[in-house]
């Protein structure tokens, strides 16, 4: 190793991230008696919580299930809102932080370059951007799902002399957007969010639609803190937050609720219609995730609850033409096969006079200028902020951004250039002692993440364990364990609608990408039954010396 090096440690595992999944991992392995240490990127922890700051950044998840279910995080930890905002969720790790101890063993402002696997020692070695070395053991990474920003290449765009962020870029000390002429591209979940603060302050807002997507109303809440209700709620959180992280375990998005069991047509129409009346007046994803057992499985259920929250969403719009854009007839793609958005009042800002829609499936963006977006009708949009709510890589990306050579010096980018192999989820074969969280083809991009972290963090946790109680220091997923579970995956994918809805779900947000199901889609029960299936067979599935 180079002593010029600026920095080196030696470690027996090594992690990337700080976001959910790494603190737990961390908070698990530590109590080991193994070096453990964390590489993050930001210069504080919370993963997608520290870098996205735009205005109206805001979890879609409610925010009883959207924590660790640990007591002695949450006994001490009161949410104001049912839907907490980046400024809560950056408290929230705070207090994460204060109780389990975690930043003395956490590198900040640190990220990695590259990794690669030194076959003679069995050592992972780890050089981050500015030169530091790191060789470790074991090498887990929790970079995040949604951490790999994707920006499209418009013609021009270095000619832009206005402001233009990523979302997940947002600057650290803000953005005025008061009275300045704003663009928004991407009707995501971060730019329905952005959308909504900027209409609300902008003298213009111009929102380039790529793809209409459903969203649905957030019905956000405010959760009273007075003493007494507050004692209240310790008690009732007392009795039953255990049970209800219990439950979370035993449905498939790892959330405390789950679809009825009864199919769409087995019931009336009228029982069918106050069904749904009911999930959309609870708002959050009642509607998408709670719903009938068959809406992600039966095109013409689907069909159905896509025609009852167009009716409600219509009704909102006064153009009926910007209505029709917004909830078309025939939609893209089916209800909730691509990842539906939050709102509080998205679809109401259409109907001010400074927001103005275009539809770019109808009139693409052709250039930026230097003040502006000129669409393919010639028309050129003068702006001084353009918003790139473009997405990112998802659910990969955060690993394939990273130069990691396995076994032979071939990288997981070449590797997973045509098609994604991995085994439960947890590793890729020829990439020995490396695993990751909430990474491909685990529930990942469909289960609440704390769950993800948390069941994924576990079972890491317990084979560091068996490698220690057997003296084993090389762990590989084997070949044919993989392609086993890449059949799985695409099997249990083609019996539901995702396959057929492009999203970044399966990379078709990204040019290039292979089309391919990049999360387990059978739901958080039956992936801890494999996972513990494979343990309980000394880990099956892996080669272990």
């Amino acid at each position: 190793m180079p002593s010029a090096s600026p920095f080196y440690a030696e470690l027996d595992i090594l992690i990337i991230g700080a976001g959910f999944s790494g603190l737990y991992s961390l908070h698990t392995l530590r109590p080991l008696g193994l070096k453990v240490k964390v590489l993050e990127a930001g210069s504080d922890i919370g993963g997608v919580w520290y870098w996205n700051r735009y205005p109206g950044a805001r979890v879609d998840t409610s925010s009883e299930c959207y924590q660790f279910s640990l007591s002695s995080i949450w006994k001490d930890w009161h949410w104001n809102e049912k839907f907490p905002g980046q400024s809560s969720m950056h408290s929230y790790f705070h207090h994460v932080d204060k109780t389990l101890d975690l930043k003395k063993d956490i590198w900040l402002n640190t990220r990695v370059k590259s990794a690669e696997w030194e076959d003679c020692e069995k050592k992972w070695i780890i050089i981050t951007e500015d030169g530091k070395v790191v060789r470790t053991r074991f090498f887990i990474i929790c970079a995040g799902v949604n951490t790999e920003p994707y920006i499209p290449k418009f013609d021009g765009m270095e000619t832009f002399k206005g402001v233009w962020h990523h979302t997940a870029r947002w600057p650290r000390n803000g953005l005025n957007l008061t009275g300045k002429r704003v663009a928004v591209v991407g009707t995501g979940a971060s730019g329905v969010q952005v959308a909504q603060e900027a209409a609300a302050c902008a003298s213009k807002l111009t929102i380039f639609q790529r793809t209409s997507n459903p969203c649905l109303p957030m019905r956000q809440q405010k959760i009273n803190t007075c003493a007494a209700e507050l004692e209240e709620h310790r008690k009732l959180k007392a009795e039953l937050y255990p049970v209800m992280f219990r439950r979370m375990l035993q449905t498939p998005g790892g959330l405390a609720y789950m679809s009825v069991p009864q199919a769409t047509f087995s019931v009336t129409p009228e029982e069918r219609r106050l069904f749904y009346e009911q999930l959309y007046a609870m708002g959050g994803v009642a509607l998408w995730l709670w719903g009938y057992s068959d809406a992600l499985t039966n095109r013409a259920a689907n069909d159905e609850v896509y025609a009852f929250w167009r009716s409600k969403t219509l009704s909102r719009i006064k153009d009926p033409k910007v209505a029709e854009k917004l909830a078309p007839a025939v939609p893209p793609n089916a209800f909730g096969a691509k990842r539906i958005s939050l709102e509080q009042n998205f679809y109401e800002i259409f109907n001010q006079d400074n927001v103005e829609l275009v539809d770019l499936t109808e009139i693409p963006i052709e250039r930026i200028t230097e003040s502006g977006i000129v669409t393919k009708d010639g028309v050129e949009h003068e702006i001084d902020v353009l918003v790139m709510a473009t997405g990112f890589d998802s659910i990969t990306g955060s690993i394939t951004s990273i130069d990691i050579k396995g076994k032979e010096g071939i990288s997981v980018r070449e590797k997973w250039s045509k098609a994604t192999y991995t085994y439960l989820g947890l590793a890729t074969s020829g990439f020995p002692n490396m695993f990751f969280a909430n990474g491909p083809q685990a529930p990942t991009g469909l289960c609440n993440g704390p769950t993800c972290a948390e069941l994924q963090g576990d079972w890491l946790a317990d084979l560091m364990k068996y490698a220690q109680s057997n003296q084993i220091d090389y762990i590989e997923a084997r070949p044919e364990a993989e392609e086993a579970w890449r059949q799985l995956v695409v099997g249990i994918n083609s019996m539901t609608l995702f396959a057929e809805s492009k999203s970044w779900y399966n990379g078709a947000n990204i040019p290039g990408k292979p089309f391919d199901p990049l999360s387990f889609v059978g739901g958080v029960p039956f992936y801890m039954e494999k996972c513990k299936e494979a343990a309980e067979k000394n880990y099956e599935g892996f080669m272990l010396e």
